[in-house]
């Protein structure tokens, strides 16, 4: 497995968020992680980042425990995120902020090509303040900037949030696509119809435990799960 997450509970000071969690994400898996706002999904996220405190658990990257690592080493072992909000330097161009992604592993500018070839459209706008692009092609940037450090797992916090259907249909179409390279992708998403076409695998989380581990087409065709712990099925 590519990331293997077992009995993980983390906390913001005294208050305990995650609950035991566990669950494993294989290299070419895309791994839907949904549950209502609150429900700890961001805080999975920040806690394989090392930005929340473990209490307790063991994290693996490919075999190697991580658990130990402080937050600044963790990209350097091969893992992205893309916070919600996007995050981006916005009064650097497109250029400075993908080179932002290229410092992790020290690596040359040319390494930003084939990333621009699975965006196009930023390749046009590399002497463009990101903080002028539309929002789409934003999370676009904030995608590419994190696929420059040539992450083995990329971690996605609501990709879609404030954007067009259509915005988002690309964004995640293009997302998938990185299966046929063997990264592993663990996306927060509260967009269900958007969740269960791109996703392999689908966890349900409330108050901070996973309730519900299933494939996608699993729930697409029994959406009681999606029901209890989310409200809505499609």
């Amino acid at each position: 497995m590519m990331l293997e997450l077992r009995q993980i509970s983390s906390a913001y000071g005294a208050v305990q968020v995650l609950h035991g969690i566990s669950f494993t994400l294989a290299a070419g898996e895309i791994l839907g992680l949904m549950g209502r706002n609150g429900a700890g999904k961001t805080t999975v996220l920040k806690t394989i980042m090392g930005l929340v405190p473990q209490r307790s658990g063991s994290l693996s990257l490919a075999g190697e425990e991580i658990s130990h690592l402080p937050p600044h080493a963790i990209p350097a072992r091969g893992i992205a995120y893309v916070p919600q909000g996007r995050r981006l330097f916005s009064e650097l161009t497109v250029a400075e902020n993908l080179r932002m992604g290229l410092l992790v592993n020290n690596a040359p500018q040319s390494d930003a090509e084939p990333v621009l070839d699975v965006f196009p459209i930023l390749r046009e706008r590399l002497t463009q303040a990101s903080g002028t692009l539309s929002g789409g092609e934003q999370q676009m940037l904030a995608v590419a900037r994190a696929l420059c450090a040539k992450p083995k797992v990329l971690l996605l916090d609501e990709p879609s949030e404030g954007l067009f259907p259509a915005i988002t249909h690309r964004i995640l179409d293009t997302v998938a696509q990185l299966r046929r390279s063997g990264v592993a992708i663990l996306l927060v998403e509260q967009q269900v119809k958007s969740a269960l076409r791109v996703c392999d695998r689908i966890l349900l989380i409330e108050n901070g435990a996973i309730q519900h581990d299933a494939a996608a087409r699993e729930l697409a065709a029994d959406p009681v799960p999606l029901e209890r712990y989310i409200g809505v099925h499609r």
